[in-house]
């Protein structure tokens, strides 16, 4: 459906930005990214919602600080839009503003988006949301600024795995190349995202790697994460972020995927593969994503889990 974001801004006087649970470069910077436009251009500073704890390695976004994890309930939106969210109910308890705004906006690359606002712009060739978001701001005209380049950079960058994975397209090249062309530094981003941790972190993510296993002739790799191990390191919910890419990494993998006890009958799934649609897998439970990065979660315990997985999982 054609719409125009300027009239519908201009004609707003509380928006709200949505990012996704455990939020990661792409959903922070593209959410950063929004709030640097509004308010450069109509300047309209929009609330942005967080629901769970923002990364470490992506404090260093412009604005991030002004994001916040609770609201009051009672709070009404003229205007709310979503980043990178590829289903509502990915925005947990937040989701009441959604459902009460008068105009929702859905910016998004997911393939299982099933276009959930009023104005959808789910772009699925796009390597990012960031991407989405840079395209929709070159073709309606909106000047980017340095705080908008340095939020949209990282989720591309991120979202590609630093320009590694099979979204990476020339045209995602061409967009961040017009974004290094803005002023920003690709060193100092790059330093933020993926060499900025915590010695907790990395001993977390070490230990997690060390007692993976190994199945159908190694083809098959996975690790588990209990809540007693992310208390034993301290660990936040984003520890476990790029433990499945690099189980995916060893060269005779060919699906790998990480389970999180959320509660006694709950586990979070994060799958990778090299050439399987682990999209289509954790659709069957409610999830979706990417062909080769996808996530679910699953009603039962961690071996329950791994036992619904690996029947699904066809060489």
């Amino acid at each position: 459906m054609e719409f125009n974001l300027d009239d519908i801004i201009k004609q707003s006087k509380k928006i709200l930005l949505l990012s996704h649970m455990n939020p990661d470069g792409d959903t922070l910077g593209s959410m950063c990214a929004l709030y640097s436009m509004i308010y450069d251009r109509f300047k309209i500073k929009p609330d942005m919602s967080i629901v769970s704890n923002i990364p470490f390695n992506y404090k260093f976004l412009p604005n991030i600080n002004l994001a916040q994890r609770y609201f009051d309930n009672s709070l009404v939106y003229d205007l709310v839009i979503t980043l990178d969210v590829a289903a509502i109910d990915r925005v947990r308890d937040s989701k009441i503003f959604f459902d009460k705004s008068k105009v929702t906006v859905n910016f998004d690359h997911h393939k299982t988006n099933p276009n959930y606002a009023q104005y959808n712009v789910v772009k699925t060739d796009a390597s990012s949301c960031g991407e989405v978001l840079f395209d929709y701001f070159k073709e309606n005209d909106w000047k980017i600024t340095k705080d908008a380049a340095i939020c949209l950079y990282t989720a591309i960058m991120t979202d590609t795995g630093n320009f590694r994975f099979e979204n990476t397209s020339a045209k995602a090249f061409r967009a961040v190349a017009d974004l290094v062309d803005i002023g920003i530094q690709p060193s100092v981003i790059f330093k933020n995202c993926y060499e900025t941790k915590t010695k907790n972190l990395v001993m977390f993510q070490n230990y997690c790697v060390n007692k993976a296993v190994f199945s159908d002739d190694n083809k098959i790799v996975y690790t588990t994460v209990y809540k007693k191990d992310l208390e034993k390191f301290s660990a936040g919910d984003d520890a476990t972020d790029g433990i499945a890419e690099t189980l995916r990494a060893i060269d005779t993998t060919e699906v790998a995927f990480v389970l999180k006890e959320v509660e006694n009958k709950l586990t979070k799934v994060s799958m990778r593969s090299k050439h399987i649609d682990v999209a289509k897998i954790c659709e069957i439970y409610g999830g979706g994503g990417h062909t080769y990065a996808a996530g679910c979660t699953i009603k039962g315990n961690i071996a329950e889990a791994v036992t619904k997985l690996t029947k699904e999982i066809k060489f």
